[in-house]
């Protein structure tokens, strides 16, 4: 095979929002945006040429010698790349270009649907023979060792994984996972993007990790059993809350408690209790704004805006936080209206413009 089209989709996570690199569950789903990879092999034994049709920029790198450059899209590649030799790949030259849909910022996951399609089309030009977990975790790792983002490993399983209409409970201390259907009925998810993208998050999100990881260092100071925060209960972190800073009770009490909604998510979406999912959902955005502290006043302002809306059953930030997008349950009847109304009254409130999906 000289030449193969592989392409990746982005995710929406319905509930479970900073768990996953806590050893816990999450819930997400693939949407129907894209990145498409096209990699053919070209004659040399180790360059590589790759060219970004979003961004109209160009790469090249040695595969004898190659590292990090200082920030940009490039080091996506360049990581999959290394983690893919690392498992023992033998990768020669090869040319490629890149395009997507999916919106940058917007807690999609674009990178993920890179690495991912890049990943899997590696694997089948060069017939690697390695299978779809070994290529999602040298994905997650490509953003660790070559992004600087200390990611869980939500966003690559979700976009290697995804199946229509369907979405996924993953056990992130396990690796396993369930499909469950998903049918809202009268009702559908709709996002909202706020089109804000706040340079913290990326240091504010290993610094969250950093946090639960001191947390656990304290709790295991009485119960040696603790490997994370999966393996506490609310009822030993309230017993804990004397030896523990008020800032890492709060972060910790946010994993645990965004754990047990996404279980409770799974049963409400079994039992078409939508309006349950809904009180999920807010409990949820509300734990990321106080406890965890990843939001910001324009997705606040979203998601309070909804509130009194009867034909909105609930609202949440998606995505690393600080930005992004929110996700809505919304009546379908009544969405045209409701994307209407918000798009205006966010647009009074910041003077910036709503894109809905």
């Amino acid at each position: 095979m000289n030449q193969i089209i592989a392409q990746a989709p982005g995710r929406i996570n319905i509930i479970g929002e900073h768990t996953d690199y806590n050893d816990g569950f999450v819930l997400p789903a693939a949407i129907d945006k894209k990145t498409t990879f096209t990699l053919w092999k070209n004659t040399t034994n180790s360059q590589v040429n790759i060219k970004s049709i979003n961004y109209k920029e160009n790469h090249q790198f040695d595969l004898k010698e190659f590292e990090p450059i200082h920030d940009g899209w490039q080091n996506y590649i360049i990581g999959v790349v290394k983690e893919l030799e690392v498992l023992g790949a033998n990768i020669v030259g090869f040319d490629g270009e890149f395009i997507g849909d999916i919106p940058i910022g917007a807690g999609m996951s674009s990178s993920a649907a890179l690495e991912c399609s890049l990943a899997f089309g590696l694997n089948e030009l060069f017939d690697l023979g390695l299978d779809k977990w070994q290529l999602i975790k040298a994905s997650q790792l490509a953003e660790h060792n070559f992004v600087g983002m200390q990611c869980g490993i939500m966003d690559q399983f979700a976009s290697m994984m995804g199946k229509e209409n369907h979405v996924m409970l993953l056990d992130c201390r396990s690796l396993e996972y369930e499909y469950y259907p998903l049918d809202l009925q009268e009702y559908e998810f709709v996002l909202l993007n706020s089109h804000v993208i706040h340079s913290l998050a990326d240091s504010e999100y290993n610094k969250r990790r950093q946090e639960c990881q001191e947390g656990i260092s304290i709790l295991q100071n009485s119960n040696a059993a603790i490997k994370s925060l999966r393996d506490v209960t609310i009822q030993q972190l309230n017993q804990s809350k004397i030896v523990l800073p008020s800032l890492i009770y709060n972060r910790c009490r946010h994993v645990i408690s965004e754990n047990q909604r996404v279980q409770d998510a799974v049963e409400s979406l079994l039992n078409k209790d939508f309006n349950q999912l809904g009180k999920l959902m807010y409990a949820s955005h509300f734990s990321l704004k106080d406890q965890y502290e990843v939001s910001c006043k324009e997705i606040d302002f979203l998601v309070t805006q909804t509130q009194d809306n009867k034909n909105v059953l609930g609202s949440r930030m998606m995505g690393g936080g600080f930005g992004g997008c929110t996700l809505n349950i919304v009546k379908k009847t009544s969405t045209e209206e409701f994307i209407e109304k918000m798009f205006h009254t966010y647009k009074k409130q910041f003077n910036l413009q709503l894109t809905p999906y």
